[in-house]
């Protein structure tokens, strides 16, 4: 009978929510349940820009940023929800990637910008990131998560025979939601192809643009199989893409569609290409910020992913880690004691220390910390130096379970005794390597046009793949191409 009685109550949870939840879609005109008002969308993408700003930190170019503020705002005019408070914004990484957040704040990172080889691709992506705007893709993920989780608790409040598969239920919710994801994307080529057309753009180039993805993911070796990959395969997408451009443009047979190739490539002139330097870079196990003038070195076999607020270490099997990035104030003593206060730690040893000559404070401690089995939580151990330079306080972290702690201590308190002030000339001037835009010397293939500027080796490769052809493919003389080059002083 109490099984009854909770479940008829989840019963009528799910038809209240259903009854006072429905909106109907911009895209489709359909009505759909959500849990997220457009209000809810909008600060929810206020609340994440700060904190992608300031994960990968914005590309400073004037020109290219006035390009994607009066290309979106003309293309968000024309959407199915324009009057959003939409922003655009490019930002320093150099992944080939571009996403959305609800309530109409698109990001592009500096890497897709330099693999575009012309408007129109970059305005079909942005039609295809606006889409999931418009068609409330994230709202409908996070009404779809929130449903399934009162469902899945629901179950196993008033099953046991559930109980005993929660496991594989969980992963079968986990396939349907990437189901979910693959069609939000199909719907958003859609879009991408609509809206780009919509504002005078070729959209068989955004088809064009699938290819060097697909060209990139089989370059990597890293192949995802389809059904299991929220973004449609690229050569499924090239195909439908061109499918839908083709339907598109037949309904206007009469109109030129833009491609705007040398306007494109002249603007992108410059831009940077790859890791910048500038921002820290790891030669020879071993990690060099030239602009803040220290470098510590890297364990052998680690990997590092290098973010403008932090820098993170973590060994082959994930068991150990490492951070560094900057404490709060000027005071040592002050600054420790903010650590040991806001992490809620445990000290088991700390002191006064001198690493090459700088001031610093060591600490091991120890943190409790949530485990899966409530009645074990988990101890973590951590070796923390915070070392006074140049009126920063940089502050590392070393941690691991309490078990494994002291096999990587070696590694934590080398690093950390380490750091050093960086006085190496070839190290402090490193520049970032930038394209630069030329033009072909002579009729030839892209290979002869490539070598007849000292392109060389593997450069040739990345190159053909940068300017979206293939080494064998003939180009016409005073045609313009991407090559690399090294930032010069003053840019």
């Amino acid at each position: 009978m109490k099984i009854v009685q909770r479940f008829s109550v989840y019963s009528f949870i799910l038809i209240f929510l259903v009854i006072s939840s429905c909106s109907r879609n911009p895209v489709t005109g359909k009505k759909e349940f959500m849990l997220m008002s457009e209000g809810q969308e909008i600060e929810m993408g206020k609340s994440y820009d700060p904190q992608v700003t300031a994960t990968y930190g914005v590309y400073q170019d004037e020109t290219l940023q006035a390009f994607i503020d009066k290309k979106g705002k003309e293309m968000a005019a024309i959407s199915h929800r324009p009057n959003l408070p939409y922003e655009f914004k490019v930002v320093d990484s150099p992944v080939v990637n571009a996403f959305a957040v609800p309530g109409g704040f698109v990001y592009f990172t500096r890497g897709i910008m330099a693999h575009f080889n012309n408007e129109a691709e970059f305005a079909g992506v942005l039609g295809h990131e606006i889409g999931h705007i418009t068609a409330r893709h994230s709202a409908k993920q996070y009404t779809n998560q929130m449903l399934g989780q009162l469902v899945f608790i629901g179950g196993l409040v008033v099953s046991e025979d559930f109980r005993n598969f929660a496991d594989l239920a969980n992963q079968g919710m986990g396939l349907l939601f990437l189901k979910f994801g693959r069609d939000n994307e199909s719907e958003s080529d859609r879009l991408g192809v609509d809206y780009s057309s919509q504002i005078g753009y070729d959209a068989k180039e955004m088809a064009d643009f699938f290819n060097t993805l697909k060209r990139m993911r089989d370059d990597s070796g890293q192949s995802i199989p389809t059904f299991l990959s929220t973004h449609p395969d690229p050569a499924d997408r090239y195909n439908k893409v061109r499918q839908m451009a083709d339907e598109k443009q037949s309904e206007n047979p009469n109109q030129q569609y833009k491609v705007n190739r040398d306007s494109y490539l002249r603007m992108i002139d410059g831009i940077v290409y790859g890791e910048d330097p500038r921002q820290g870079f790891v030669e020879n196990n071993m990690f060099y910020h030239p602009e803040l003038k220290f470098q510590f070195p890297i364990p052998q076999g680690w990997r590092l992913n290098n973010l403008p607020i932090q820098v993170q270490m973590s060994s082959d099997d994930g068991k150990g880690m490492m951070t560094m990035d900057l404490a709060s104030g000027t005071d040592l003593t002050a600054a420790i004691n903010d650590v040991i206060q806001k992490n809620e730690l445990t000290v088991i040893d700390r002191s006064n220390v001198r690493v090459n000559g700088l001031d610093a404070v060591a600490m091991i401690s120890e943190q409790t910390a949530p485990s899966a089995n409530e009645s074990q939580p988990t101890t973590l151990r951590i070796l923390t130096y915070l070392i006074k330079y140049e009126g920063r306080i940089y502050k590392f972290h070393g941690l691991s379970n309490k078990t494994d702690f002291n096999r990587f201590f070696g590694n934590f308190q080398n690093t950390m005794q380490n750091f050093n002030v960086l006085r190496d000339q070839s190290k402090l001037n490193k520049k970032p390597t930038v394209i630069r835009i030329k033009p072909v010397k002579k009729n030839g293939t892209l290979q002869t046009a490539l070598t007849s500027y000292n392109m060389r080796g593997t450069e040739l490769k990345e190159l053909a793949l940068l300017n979206g052809m293939q080494l064998t493919d003939q180009v016409k003389a005073g045609s313009l191409i991407k090559i690399f080059d090294e930032m010069r002083s003053g840019s």
